[in-house]
């Protein structure tokens, strides 16, 4: 008996057939029966009709009517339907390739990747042959689970069936190998592909992104646009726009955007998160704000990229607004959202609002706290300079202590100069062996900083008596007409080298005017005062600055991506600067952005 109203009017509505002399006819019986089942609109009404089908003999009767059942449930994202499929795929007396798929596709659709693999074995064990349908699923879930092993075994069942052909197939493949991080493999199969359609494009534009090789992932992405009249499909635009965040490729973003607009009616909530993502990271906080306030619904990681992008600007106080009104629209924050507003709260000073949010996480516990967002609550207080606290926060913490933690603070207590603390945290990463150049950096500039030479001397010793260790040189990159310029400290190869270093020339004789003089404390070696001062003229973040002065339209803003902190010297620098040159210019350190506009930085001295 059908209880529910809706299903009762759905039924009432049927009258032609109903009140049909063949009424009882069995077609006419599983026909009606199929209307309805498409109909529903929750698992209690799904589990009437499926009654219904047992009751008048369909289910057992007609492998039709059983899949449709099978499919309706596993399809249909309800609360624990899976649970309910796996009970009417059991119930099944010879299931057929289309219901094996449509288990395998349910599970993957619900996170279920493991179970996927299980019901294909289960396949594989009766005999039951698998088709072309079969094996993306299967490799999405190998994907997930960073199952390269499987994903081998399955592509040897792929190649043997014949599959190996189907474009389906091989994007799933090329996705599957480049995200498993075997990049060979996935270009092998890129490689043999006889005609390379837009989503073989876009699935291996997509793996290298996966693997966070964003600059080859956009000369790819390049290669596709300028040798093919393909459209990258919005997964691989995603990818790109991603590795334009990633590499602060600000016009290439702007560029797939303005093609997103003239192609794309209407833009999917992926899409326009990774917008809000791009321009946010690019520097184009105010851009990433319009898109997010124009979106018609966000989900939690649109939300986790706008208020990571207003951390990264240094809005602390904005984040917090924008966590409030997440919870307000009810969404639930997740472990990302929680390290963006710490982090938010960390830029910005927000020492006790930090706090705060710590604790609500611990008290709510829907989220397990992690040693990230221990390394936050720590780099929080440690910027603060309450290094005792941050100290006693690590000792405390009831997970296992790793690099991450006493990383962030070992440099809080390099840049407080707190060479004691700063010692204690060098030896727990030492016993850690995490091996990290950077740590042996951090240690011997600390102890360079305090003048004790020997120790500085002893640091970068034992950093060079590890195999594979390698420095990693500070750079910093600006873009012009389309081309990214990189420089390094004492920079004497760009072809412009000599103009460069004549307008360093001018900008230093116009500073002195301003009243600049160079914080000779910031080179860490032991050298004397003369060799200090012509080093700081070098900085690579200067050369990118007189570069963009020379090729750059006058009045236009100028973009640098630093890779290590801005040290103090080139912060009072580039205020300068802006305030003699009326420009503004955006830095992208490690950590955050700093807008330099009249003579004043965004981050009002705090970094």
């Amino acid at each position: 008996m059908i209880k529910s109203p809706i299903l009762q009017s759905l039924l009432a509505s049927r009258h032609d057939v109903t009140q049909n002399p063949e009424v009882n006819n069995y077609r006419a019986k599983e026909q009606e029966c199929l209307y309805i089942l498409k109909r529903c609109k929750n698992i209690k009404e799904f589990k009437q009709v499926h009654a219904r089908f047992i009751k008048l003999s369909l289910f057992c009767s007609s492998s039709f009517s059983a899949s449709n059942v099978l499919s309706t449930c596993a399809h249909s994202g309800w609360d624990k339907s899976m649970n309910y499929a796996a009970s009417i795929f059991r119930a099944i007396d010879d299931p057929c390739t289309f219901d094996f798929n449509t288990m395998i596709r349910g599970y993957v659709n619900e996170t279920g990747y493991e179970e996927a693999l299980w019901f294909y074995v289960e396949m594989v064990k009766r005999g039951i042959e698998p088709d072309n349908f079969t094996y993306p699923c299967l490799l999405k879930a190998c994907t997930r689970l960073r199952s390269i092993q499987e994903g081998k075994q399955i592509h040897g069942h792929v190649f043997k069936l014949g599959f190996e052909v189907d474009v389906f197939v091989q994007n799933s493949l090329i996705n599957m190998y480049g995200r498993c991080g075997e990049m060979e493999l996935s270009s092998a199969v890129f490689e043999k592909l006889e005609s390379k359609t837009a989503a073989s494009w876009s699935s291996m534009v997509s793996a290298r992104a996966g693997m966070g090789m964003w600059s080859e992932c956009l000369m790819l992405f390049r290669e596709m646009c300028r040798e093919t009249n393909l459209k990258a499909e919005e997964s691989g635009m995603v990818s790109a726009l991603s590795a334009c965040a990633n590499t602060n490729a600000l016009n290439l973003g702007m560029s797939i955007h303005g093609f997103l607009l003239r192609n794309i009616s209407e833009l999917n909530i992926a899409v326009q998160t990774s917008l809000v993502d791009m321009y946010a990271k690019c520097g184009c906080l105010e851009k990433a704000l319009y898109i997010f306030r124009k979106m018609e619904s966000r989900n939690n990681l649109t939300y986790s990229a706008m208020i990571s992008g207003l951390a990264l600007h240094g809005e602390g106080e904005a984040a917090l607004r924008m966590f409030s009104e997440m919870i307000e629209e009810g969404l639930e924050s997740d472990h990302v959202v929680y390290v963006s507003v710490l982090n938010a709260c960390s830029h910005s000073g927000l020492v006790k609002e930090g706090r705060r949010v710590f604790e609500e996480m611990l008290k709510e516990g829907t989220v397990e706290p992690t040693a990230e967002h221990y390394g936050c609550l720590v780099d929080l207080l440690g910027r603060a300079g309450l290094l005792e606290e941050a100290l006693e926060t690590i000792q405390t913490m009831p997970i296992e202590q790793n690099d991450v933690v006493w990383r962030s603070f070992l440099s809080s207590c390099r840049v407080h100069q707190n060479v004691e603390l700063g010692q204690i945290a060098a030896r727990e990463l030492l016993k850690l062996s995490s091996h990290n150049s950077g740590d042996y950096l951090v240690i011997s500039n600390m102890y360079a900083q305090a003048q004790m030479w020997e120790d500085v001397a002893r640091a970068r010793t034992e950093m060079a008596a590890i195999k594979g260790l390698k420095q990693i040189p500070g750079f910093s990159t600006v873009e012009v007409d389309g081309k990214t310029h990189r420089f390094v400290s004492q920079d004497r190869f760009h072809p412009n080298c000599k103009e460069i270093y004549k307008m360093l020339h001018q900008m230093e004789w116009q500073l002195k005017f301003e009243g600049y003089s160079p914080d000779t404390t910031q080179i860490l070696l032991n050298v004397d005062e003369e060799e200090k001062r012509e080093r700081l003229k070098g900085h690579s973040q200067k050369v990118a600055i007189a570069f963009a002065l020379l090729y750059t339209p006058p009045g236009s803003i100028i973009r640098i991506a630093r890779n290590l902190r801005m040290c103090s010297d080139c912060h009072t620098y580039t205020k300068k600067i802006s305030l003699i040159y009326e420009r503004e210019i955006v830095v992208r350190d490690r950590n955050r952005f700093h807008l330099f506009k009249g003579g004043t930085c965004s981050c009002k001295d705090y970094w």
